[in-house]
């Protein structure tokens, strides 16, 4: 059932494969509007890539989803219409150059050039500014940043900010649309544990609110929905808006049902030349998207691999998800 505010996410055996393996693979999940959604997993797994396939920036293989009423991967623009990009590292950084209020002023003319109907361009220049002015301050109050608590005040510069009041900036500008889902990447990065504890109750007064709200994370804290993109661990006890079919949302071994991924090619066709090379349907991002930050590549979720085919589909793993970030790079 979707919400006039937040958006329903579904997906069904969602999957992106690059020239020389999966990114990502049979995803499953069906999330209530204004849930908060952990994308947790690995640096190096997949997740940014399934994080922009799901907001309608890349464009997924195999499989379906829905955010909202729109289908992936065929409504990309519609999905594109009714969700919003907080941080996502290399896809949309805050102007280091600019101060606090350039980038809050220029976040609004963005949004209303480009997402806003074509008569508010014919109103009055003040009529427009004193509107944009009400949209910025009410998402300063949702996402709790007092510009006026700043060392400068609204002239700080952004390359000034502390990592948690950066984060709550660039929320405040994927605010000003109304989105009815909000997407960001690598929520915990550079925070301290009482940060991180802010920064999740900042996303869950969001979702509260009835914005749906998905957040690539390393780990997620308790009551959330999860989507790992990681090895499944011991099954933790959930409390978030959560249902269907991918409860328990950590399933306690990887055969269980829950939201999964499998990453490379299935044990015994290792040798299977799709992988190799890319096919005429390879995916066609509509954005350009940062590279995920290296790290240890994911095992493999099968049960019943071998140790030499985990340590092949691995390395799919890795060399799938620099691929297709090259793809969209050249995009």
């Amino acid at each position: 059932m979707d919400s006039p505010h937040g958006a329903a996410v579904k997906a069904e055996g969602f999957g992106l494969k690059g020239p020389r393996g999966w990114v990502f693979r049979d995803v499953g999940i069906e999330a209530a509007p204004g849930s908060l959604i952990a994308l947790e997993g690995p640096s190096g797994s997949g997740r940014t890539c399934l994080l922009l396939a799901l907001t309608g920036r890349m464009k997924a293989t195999e499989g379906h989803a829905e955010i909202g009423r729109h289908r992936l991967p065929k409504k990309m623009a519609a999905v594109r219409r009714i969700t919003a990009l907080g941080p996502v590292p290399g896809v949309n950084d805050l102007d280091q150059a600019l101060t606090v209020a350039e980038q809050l002023r220029e976040g609004a003319m963005l949004q209303r050039r480009y997402d806003a109907p074509l008569r508010t361009l014919l109103r009055p220049r003040g009529d427009r500014r004193a509107t944009a002015r009400t949209r910025i301050d009410e998402a300063l109050a949702v996402v709790g940043l007092d510009p006026a608590a700043l060392p400068k005040g609204e002239r700080t510069s952004v390359r000034d900010l502390e990592r948690l009041e950066a984060v709550r900036l660039s929320i405040t500008i994927a605010l000003l649309g109304g989105p009815r889902l909000l997407a960001l990447d690598d929520l915990d990065l550079k925070l301290s544990d009482a940060e991180r504890v802010e920064a999740w109750a900042l996303l869950r007064s969001v979702a509260d609110r009835g914005t749906t709200v998905l957040a690539v994370c390393s780990e997620a804290p308790e009551g959330v929905t999860v989507l790992r993109t990681g090895a499944a661990a011991p099954a933790k006890p959930q409390t978030g808006k959560h249902t269907g079919k991918a409860a328990p949302a950590r399933p306690a071994d990887p055969g269980a049902d829950g939201p999964k991924i499998t990453w490379g090619l299935p044990p015994g066709n290792d040798t299977d030349p799709a992988a190799a090379k890319p096919g005429p349907d390879e995916p066609g991002p509509d954005k350009p998207a940062g590279p995920d930050k290296p790290a240890e590549p994911a095992e493999p979720a099968t049960a019943t691999a071998t140790a030499a085919a985990a340590a092949t589909a691995t390395d799919e793993d890795e060399k799938g998800t620099d691929d297709a970030l090259a793809e969209t790079g050249r995009a």
